[in-house]
């Protein structure tokens, strides 16, 4: 019997198809994944991005992660009598997604932070105590600024909900160019706009008195940003979500996310500082030449170098940070002089000094942090118990009822200066550091593509800083590093991508 026309043009349709896949234009295969990629900085941001990429590029890409000191960046720990303890971010939030994430699939274990009663101090007196009864802190809260603590309660769980928006985006792998782009997808023009004003003048629009915003806003911002309400409104209600409850730690400390991310990497540490990174064309084996970039490196007192096909800086590009050079790039890659707040954490052992803050007896003192507000003339900016790192329920007393205290200051605290605060103490450390930036808006981010394929990841740190911001900020830079190698142009710094999404499901 005779072939029928359908299966003669069968095979006809199949061969042409064929060719097509091998010569038609715009249907070539995928790109070869990168040979080797750096990253300067084995911080969270730094050790998110590895883990991220090593999921999206594959096993056989080399990952080169450089680090001139410990791993873990600003997540430190400080000994006090063979104990460590938190000297930097302590806190995760319940909404923190990535560090859940990465909690998770590392096999570490989360804490559950315990709460304590907070005071606020003016220089003078207690203007706030919490109790330990709910209803009595509702009552004073009322009776003190009215229903002005419930507003505040709205207004941060919108900007937390609106940004909540970028967990979606990213699971669907959607990347964003800029830290603008980022914040705008999330919001819109009103949330981006938070950027460029004072939390203090977002809060006065909406009608917050000052006694307020003095009083229950400044000492948060104080202790977490060693500022007041002078910074921009999105870090401001980033730190005011600080008041929740449900925050939690990694048991063992928070760096472990760190090195367990680096791990789970298989990345190369490299124990060094990277001094000069520079464009430059080299011929690979395939035979072609191809734009490379080679880093300078110091390790102790040998130099050496590399060559990487993507780079991601995840460390502060500010000279008393990092002192990176970029050489001999067309255009000049733009130099930014983000200023950071410089903190001293001086973790001391010892029995308070419960009256500088009040005529009770530290038997009846109670509570177990003191934030301060900007009248106060301090030297502190908050002072708080704090627990061992290891598991265990409540801060650690020693048989006499001293406690470990964590302070935060400007400046590094003097002998007399501690004595004033405790009656007696058995030990004091202390760590100086550039903890976070300076907020001063309007702010102007840096891009995330500082080259071609030289991606900045801290930039992230012009709007709020944190460590989930930092994972958040790998992610981002992971994926547009992926994407832009791979030319997937429709995953970049789509518009709508909520609307579309929320449509999608």
């Amino acid at each position: 019997m005779g072939r029928t026309v359908s299966e003669l043009v069968s095979p006809l349709v199949g061969l042409w198809l064929l060719l097509c896949s091998w010569g038609c234009p715009g249907s070539a295969e995928p790109r070869s994944p990168p040979e080797k990629i750096a990253i300067i900085g084995a911080g969270i941001g730094g050790t998110s991005a590895a883990y991220i990429l090593r999921q999206k590029f594959g096993k056989d890409v080399k990952i080169d992660v450089f680090e001139r000191e410990e791993v873990g960046g600003r997540l430190a720990t400080l000994t006090v009598q063979g104990e460590d303890y938190e000297a930097g971010g302590s806190i995760i939030h319940p909404l923190n997604l990535h560090m859940k994430r990465f909690v998770k699939d590392l096999g570490l274990s989360a804490i559950p932070l315990p709460s304590g009663l907070v005071g606020v101090y003016d220089g003078e007196t207690l203007v706030f105590e919490q109790s330990s009864w709910f209803i009595i802190n509702m009552i004073k809260l009322i009776w003190h600024y009215g229903f002005q603590s419930f507003r505040m309660r709205m207004w941060v769980d919108d900007v937390l909900g609106k940004f909540m928006r970028i967990y979606s985006y990213q699971s669907h792998e959607y990347a964003f160019s800029s830290v603008e782009k980022l914040l705008h997808a999330t919001g819109g023009d009103e949330f981006l706009g938070l950027l460029n004003q004072t939390l203090l003048e977002t809060l006065q629009k909406a009608g917050f008195s000052e006694k307020f915003l003095d009083e229950m806003v400044a000492p948060i911002m104080r202790i977490n940003f060693g500022q007041s309400t002078g910074l921009n409104a999105i870090v401001g209600a980033m730190s005011l979500s600080s008041s929740d409850s449900g925050h939690w730690a990694v048991e063992g400390g928070n760096k472990l996310v760190c090195s367990g991310l680096l791990q789970a990497s298989k990345s190369n540490l490299i124990s060094g500082s990277v001094m000069y990174i520079e464009e430059k064309t080299r011929t690979k084996q395939t035979g072609n030449p191809t734009k490379m970039y080679e880093m300078v490196y110091q390790i102790g007192s040998e130099t050496r170098s590399d060559f990487y096909d993507i780079v991601l800086v995840a460390t502060p590009l500010n000279q008393k940070m990092s002192n990176i050079t970029f050489l001999n790039f067309d255009p000049p890659i733009e130099e930014f002089h983000q200023n950071y707040e410089h903190i001293v954490t001086t973790l001391v052992k010892g029995e308070l000094n419960s009256s500088v803050f009040s005529s009770r007896s530290i038997d009846n003192f109670g509570l177990r942090t003191v934030l301060t507000t900007d009248n106060s003339d301090s030297f502190i900016n908050s002072l708080e118990t704090k627990y061992s790192v290891r598991k265990k329920e409540t801060p650690q007393s020693s048989t006499d009822g001293t406690y470990v205290w964590r302070m935060f200051s400007p400046e590094t605290l003097t002998k007399a200066q501690i004595l004033k605060l405790f009656s007696s103490y058995d030990y004091a450390v202390k760590k100086s550091w550039l903890a976070y930036p300076h907020y001063e808006p309007p702010e102007k981010c840096p891009s995330v593509i500082l080259h071609d394929r030289l991606y900045y990841i801290t930039g992230i740190e012009c709007a709020t800083s944190a460590m989930e911001m930092s994972a958040i900020a790998a992610y981002n830079a992971a994926l547009l590093a992926y994407h832009r190698w791979n030319g997937h142009t429709d995953m970049i710094d789509q518009d709508g991508l909520y609307e579309k999404l929320k449509t999608e499901l």
